[in-house]
């Protein structure tokens, strides 16, 4: 089985955690401190958002699936369709370790398809928590650019020479 995921880059953590809440129903199933994320079993759909963006909004969309096979069948469609792909293989991100790959579709829209493995204390491995929050963050660098130099060791899997939306999150 699949679940849809959508990743937003929001300002306040805080306050956007109290309006999905009572838009959803339902309290986050993870909470950090620049992060948090709803397994949401009706709809069936996989919603983090987070403050590592540049600017507010969507950041990717994508599909978890339950079953490495299943993985194997949407990278398997994603070539088929011709399109650019990054195989990240296993990685860690989003306080997830998965393995994952990237398409772009013709809006420039990121898609990540993962299945995950297990859950992580930090945003990404080899990167501690304090460096990560304290480095990719929009207030911690004064341009997008800066903030993506900053953030060069955890960049998001995005295809590479397919024109994407700048951003600084990997998940």
């Amino acid at each position: 089985m699949k679940r849809f995921h959508v990743h937003l880059h929001v300002e306040d953590l805080a306050r956007s955690i109290g309006i999905y809440s009572k838009l959803f129903a339902a309290e986050p199933s993870r909470v950090e401190s620049d992060y948090a994320k709803w397994m949401l079993d009706d709809p069936r759909i996989n919603f983090a958002i987070s403050t590592r963006g540049a600017r507010p909004g969507i950041d990717h969309l994508g599909f978890q699936t339950d079953e490495p096979a299943k993985l194997a069948d949407m990278k398997a469609r994603a070539e088929s369709a011709d399109m650019a792909l990054l195989d990240e293989g296993e990685t860690t991100c989003c306080y997830a370790r998965s393995e994952k790959h990237w398409v772009t579709d013709p809006q420039g829209i990121a898609w990540e398809h993962f299945h995950t493995l297990g859950d992580i204390p930090v945003f990404s491995e080899g990167q501690s928590a304090d460096a990560a929050s304290a480095c990719c963050t929009p207030e911690a660098a004064a341009t997008p650019a800066e903030a993506s130099v900053c953030c060069t060791p955890t960049p998001r899997g995005k295809p590479i020479s397919v024109p994407v939306k700048a951003s600084t999150s990997c998940c």
